[in-house]
């Protein structure tokens, strides 16, 4: 029974630790990947840009959520939900989980077109959620809190997709799938995301075309 007690509380000290510092955690993580990455001999193209990604992921969601911070805070502002802070802590769990696959796998698969167009795609959503951002909050600048970083990823992704282009590398299917599984990827994050939050999911849309019509 006392062996039992200990171990369900040595669980708890733990999940709650992984909840509090979550976003910690994956930035060592990345980190750890990203120097990694660079003991290792000659990369390739996409290999450099995947690295490259990696780390403007790990900005990204420190500007998003911490220098300036903020992006959590109008979503909670549309939804009128105001999550307490270890939900915002933990909300960065999936999301870090996401961004780790996001960076190990292509980087592994350099070769596989349509893991390259994956991420790519990844890039190209962040970069329009945040400028569509501008309008949908009515931000004062010309800014959402992760957009600088965000519009880095773009960037980013404009360069793997070239390079896959000029390179005659992708077939059709590459083009074709690789986004549609990024987008399936994406919005299962943001569903699990926001039903963290107490959210349902299918009430996004309401929520996002009411705070698009506020004057």
């Amino acid at each position: 029974m006392y062996l039992c007690t200990v171990k369900h509380l040595n669980i708890t000290i733990m999940t709650k630790f992984i909840k509090f510092y979550a976003l910690e955690i994956y930035t060592v993580l990345a980190m750890l990947f990203i120097v990694y990455t660079a003991m290792l001999g000659e990369l390739s193209v996409i290999q450099k840009l995947v690295v490259i990604d990696a780390f403007l992921f790990i900005l990204h969601e420190w500007e998003e959520g911490h220098y300036p911070g903020g992006f959590i805070n109008l979503i909670a502002g549309m939804t009128q939900i105001n999550p307490s802070d270890e939900i915002k802590r933990a909300s960065r769990i999936p999301a870090g989980i996401l961004l780790l696959l996001l960076s190990i796998v292509p980087f592994i698969y350099h070769d596989v077109p349509m893991i390259t167009m994956i991420v790519a795609t990844f890039g190209i959503i962040e970069g329009f959620v945040h400028t569509m951002g501008i309008r949908l909050f009515r931000t004062k600048y010309f800014y959402t809190p992760g957009a600088a970083t965000a519009w880095l990823e773009l960037v980013v992704s404009g360069l793997m997709i070239a390079h896959l282009v000029m390179n005659n590398l992708g077939q059709w299917q590459d083009y074709v799938f690789g986004p549609i599984i990024m987008f399936i990827c994406f919005g299962m994050l943001q569903k699990t995301m926001t039903l963290m939050v107490g959210i349902n999911y299918s009430d996004m849309p309401k929520m996002v075309k009411r705070q698009w019509s506020k004057e």
